[in-house]
C-alpha cells in the first residue's frame, strides 16, 4: 500500500464492496491466534454436512471435551450459513474456556458476516488487525521521536499535541492515548480506513517539525502491537538511527 492509498479504496478497487459492507475486528487479537484461526478455517478438511455439524453443536460446552476439539468445532459451526450455528457460538462466547476466548470471538465474527452476506446477498468483508478497531476506524500505535535522541521539551510536546488536535479533529480521527518519555512520542489512535494513514502521519510530522525541525522524518506506526520501550530501541538500533 502506498503511501497516498487507504484501505477502503483498496477494497473497493479489488472487491467492488462498499463501505457499508465493511466490518472490523474490535477487540485486539494478537497476529499469531488470527493467522491460526484463518488458516484452520481454510484448511480445514470438513466432510460433514450442515446437518451433522449442527447436531455436534452441543460438544463446545463438554468439559470433557479438547481446546483442540473445540477449536475446530467453532471454527465448522462458523463455516456454514446458519442461525442455528451463530446462536451456538454466541452462547458459547458468553461464558467461553478463557483460552478460547478470541478464538470463539473470530468464529463468531466469521459467522455473523457470513449470515449478513446471505441475508443481503452481497460480499461482506471483515479487516483484522492485531490492534482492533472501532465502527469505521482502525487503532494504530505510533511513535515519533527526536532527531538527537535528547528528550521532547515542553514546548515541543505542546507542539506535537497541538498540531495532532488540529488534524485529527479535521479527519474525525481519536486520540486514545498520548506519552512522552525520554526522546519519543507514544500515539494510540483510531484513525478512519479511508484516509491513507502513511501520508496523515507524515503530514503531521512535517507540520510539527515547522517549529523548530526537532523530529526524525521517519517514525514507527503499527496496528499489530503496542511496542515496549525496549523494542522501540532496538528497532531504532537495527536501523541505526541513534
Amino acid at each position: 500500500m502506498s503511501p497516498s492509498e487507504n484501505i477502503y479504496d483498496i477494497l473497493n478497487e479489488y472487491l467492488e464492496v462498499g463501505e457499508d459492507s465493511i466490518s472490523l475486528l474490535e477487540e485486539p487479537i494478537d497476529a499469531d491466534t488470527q493467522f491460526e484461526y484463518f488458516e484452520c478455517s481454510k484448511n480445514q478438511e470438513n466432510h460433514l454436512t450442515n446437518d451433522e455439524i449442527i447436531s455436534r453443536k452441543d460438544l463446545i460446552f463438554d468439559d470433557s471435551v479438547s481446546n483442540e476439539q473445540k477449536k475446530l468445532l467453532l471454527v465448522q459451526l462458523a463455516s456454514i450459513s446458519n442461525i442455528e450455528a451463530y446462536r451456538t457460538i454466541e452462547k458459547y462466547l458468553k461464558k467461553p474456556n478463557t483460552k478460547l476466548i478470541n478464538w470463539a470471538y473470530l468464529a463468531f465474527l466469521e459467522s455473523r458476516l457470513l449470515l449478513e452476506s446471505t441475508f443481503l446477498n452481497e460480499n461482506k468483508v471483515l479487516i483484522t488487525t492485531g490492534l482492533g478497531g472501532k465502527g469505521n476506524k482502525l487503532r494504530y500505535f505510533i511513535v515519533f521521536f527526536t532527531n538527537d535522541g535528547l528528550p521532547i521539551t515542553h514546548l515541543q510536546q505542546k507542539i506535537i499535541k497541538s498540531e495532532l488536535d488540529y488534524a485529527f479533529c479535521r479527519n474525525e480521527a481519536e486520540i486514545e492515548n498520548l506519552f512522552f518519555e525520554d526522546g519519543f512520542a507514544y500515539i494510540l489512535t483510531m484513525v478512519p480506513i479511508n484516509i491513507p494513514v502513511q501520508q496523515f502521519f507524515n503530514k503531521i510530522l512535517i507540520e510539527c517539525n515547522e517549529f523548530g525541525d526537532f523530529l526524525f522524518h521517519d517514525f514507527i506506526i503499527s496496528n499489530v502491537k503496542i511496542l515496549s520501550i525496549e523494542e522501540i530501541r532496538e528497532l531504532l538500533a537495527i536501523n541505526d538511527i541513534y
